[in-house]
């Protein structure tokens, strides 16, 4: 599908939305540009600026004055070997720096050779091959209407840094204490995730967590963390390391996805696929501080493959716990709501789902893309039951959980 927005404002943070085949979060660590699909030129008085990724990434765009200067970041680009002057032919642009910036962020900045003002810019995805086309025009303005609409935008500023002081594991749970449940609403921030009638998954997420997260504490047989709980921007690693500060149990990253074609409605859980895992285990390595990779051992001397090695270990016993966490959630979103996917279990690569040693699953819990579910979300009374679905899927699977542990504990 193709995500293309006009602008009248200079920030754009857009993370793309696919259907369903394809509803996972592309697992290669970096997008990379294909300079030779790539171009910075001038229509005339305009300035046209395509830039081809490998996979789509969440972006923002701005300008700042003092010199003019066009920004873009992204979440993450890597701009290694190459040289950017190749596809800068335009007399609006002097000079293209790229680089990496703050908090897995990486930048590229366009020395403009006089005032211009954003007009349309807007991600391109959904290509046969897996990549995105980001679009740019801009047009000559005078200085003094540049100055006054320069500037970093108010969600440039990424939230809640990577946790420092990871603590001593914590022993698998035997129904002796409090489940520890990491709730994660998606996106947020800088990054809306999928819109539709007005309505931003960001928002409607942040909106059902912080309602799953009272009806779990009214229990008393939880303890909630949340990866956010305000519209900040939270990067995908930082949210496994919430998990891993809070000694998680159980990780539930909640969506609501939407498509461009088709009826598709219904609640759907997710769990990291077998194919993914060789892949996420790879890129934990690449990506992550070594300290975070497994609770309570050190890999900060290992390399890659015996990192690797070791979170494929700790999956054996993870993964069949985090297939019957996903059975229970569908059973108990059954029970409660009825509303479900006709196929409401799947199996994906998505980034939140790579903690090798903490079960998790990601909630699907409908399409905004369908007027039906757009409405459920939108309910109170819809919501409640969904959260109690969940409790109660919750609830099953620590007591079968525990049971387990037990056993191997004699």
């Amino acid at each position: 599908m193709t995500i293309y927005r006009s602008i009248t404002v200079a920030l754009m943070g857009l993370l793309p939305f696919a259907p369903i085949a394809q509803a996972q979060e592309t697992l290669g660590a970096l997008a990379r540009p294909d300079l030779e699909a790539s171009s910075i030129t001038d229509m005339g008085g305009s300035l046209r600026i395509t830039l081809a990724l490998s996979q789509p990434v969440p972006w923002r765009i701005f300008t700042l004055d003092a010199p003019p200067r066009l920004v873009v970041d992204f979440s993450k680009v890597d701009w290694g070997g190459q040289d950017m002057s190749l596809i800068l032919r335009s007399d609006h642009v002097s000079d293209v720096i790229t680089g990496p910036f703050l908090n897995d962020w990486s930048r590229m900045v366009l020395t403009l050779n006089r005032p211009m003002l954003l007009e349309t810019a807007g991600l391109l995805t959904g290509q046969d091959n897996g990549g995105a086309t980001l679009k740019v025009q801009m047009a000559r303005t005078d200085a003094e209407t540049f100055a006054d609409q320069a500037g970093a935008p108010d969600g440039a500023i990424v939230g809640a840094a990577p946790v420092p002081n990871l603590p001593e594991p914590r022993a698998r749970q035997t129904g002796d204490r409090p489940l520890i449940v990491v709730l994660d609403p998606g996106h947020g921030g800088i990054d809306p995730g999928a819109e539709a009638e007005g309505l931003i998954e960001a928002d409607l997420m942040l909106r059902f967590a912080l309602d799953l997260r009272d009806v779990l504490n009214a229990t008393g047989r939880f303890q909630v963390v949340m990866t956010r709980d305000a519209d900040v921007f939270v990067p995908l690693e930082t949210r496994v390391s919430v998990a891993r500060q809070a000694g998680a149990d159980v990780f539930l990253s909640l969506h609501a996805d939407a498509l461009a074609e088709g009826r598709a409605s219904g609640s759907t859980v997710y769990t990291l696929s077998v194919e993914a895992s060789d892949e996420a285990s790879r890129l934990l390595a690449e990506r992550h501080d070594r300290a975070d990779l497994l609770a309570g051992i050190d890999l900060a001397d290992q390399d890659d493959v015996i990192a690797g090695v070791l979170m494929d270990m700790a999956r054996l016993n993870t993964t069949p716990r985090a297939e019957r966490l996903a059975q229970t959630l569908v059973a108990g979103l059954a029970e409660r709501t009825g509303d479900l996917h006709k196929r409401p279990r799947l199996r994906a690569g998505f980034s939140v789902l790579k903690a090798p040693d903490i079960p998790s699953a990601l909630i699907e819990l409908g399409f905004i893309s369908s007027e039906r579910d757009r409405r459920r979300l939108q309910s109170e009374t819809w919501r409640q039951k969904a959260a109690m679905g969940i409790r109660d899927g919750l609830v099953r699977w620590a007591e079968d959980d525990a049971a387990e542990a037990k056993l191997l504990r004699q």
